[in-house]
């Protein structure tokens, strides 16, 4: 039985294996670096007392805290290795101006793990890099749909938008183009599989694959521990894909 419709299991297993390997790396780093990085002695003291917590528990805490913004900067590429292994789109890797294409559907994107990994005022950087990629005369990826994905959104209700980020040096937004547009993991995973709830069956399988790729090494007691983490940032229902 295959994990997901959409994807190849040798492919999903790559792209959960290399994170896997992503999160232990950081782990260690974290506690070799813990004696290294600046702590500010303050916090530190008063975080102590505010959790009631011993000292080495708050170091633990905060080798774990360390080791989570190190992962919390993987799970973009992640979606976007993931997203680039299914069949018609090309993963672009890093250092391209643009994450992924498809030459089928005449669509380029650049992925995001949250709303907030790009602060608000440098948004319209992402804008117009993405215009440059649609709209400059000769350029091979002219005339294509240009999306700003935001695998996990700002909005509960999720959205597939125009794009108009504020230009905070001007006062204005950028103005609306129905060719560079904004939209939530669920929509934009919806949009490239051709199967409405893929990115909730992508959420669900991963704990099997995780077990699966670290031969038990990782196991959860529950499948759906983190159902409640989605069904909070999704609301339930299924995003429409454009035609």
């Amino acid at each position: 039985m295959t994990y997901l419709p959409y994807i190849a299991d040798t492919a999903l297993k790559t792209c959960v294996t290399r994170l896997l390997t992503v999160a232990e790396d950081a782990v260690a780093r974290s506690i070799v670096e813990s004696g290294r990085n600046k702590i500010d002695p303050f916090s530190a003291l008063f975080e102590m007392a505010g959790f009631n917590m011993s000292y080495e528990a708050w170091q633990g805490a905060e080798q774990s805290r360390q080791a989570q913004k190190t992962l919390s900067n993987e799970v973009g590429l992640f979606h976007q290795n993931v997203l680039g292994s299914i069949y018609g789109w090309e993963n672009l890797g890093t250092g391209e101006v643009v994450d992924l294409v498809c030459y089928e559907s005449k669509i380029v994107a650049e992925v995001k793990n949250k709303h907030n990994t790009v602060k608000g005022s440098d948004k319209v950087g992402v804008y117009d890099k993405l215009e440059s990629e649609v709209a400059n005369k000769g350029h091979k990826h002219r005339g294509f749909t240009a999306y700003y994905v935001e695998i996990i959104p700002s909005s509960k209700k999720g959205y597939d938008r125009p794009f108009t980020p504020s230009d905070n040096k001007k006062g204005l937004s950028r103005a609306a183009n129905e060719k560079i547009r904004i939209i939530d993991g669920r929509r934009f995973y919806a949009l490239v599989t051709g199967v409405d709830n893929a990115l909730d069956l992508l959420h669900e399988v991963l704990p099997t694959v995780i077990e699966d790729c670290s031969k038990a090494k990782y196991k959860f007691g529950k499948r759906n521990v983190t159902a409640d983490f989605f069904n909070s940032a999704f609301r339930n229902e299924k995003p429409q894909r454009k035609s």
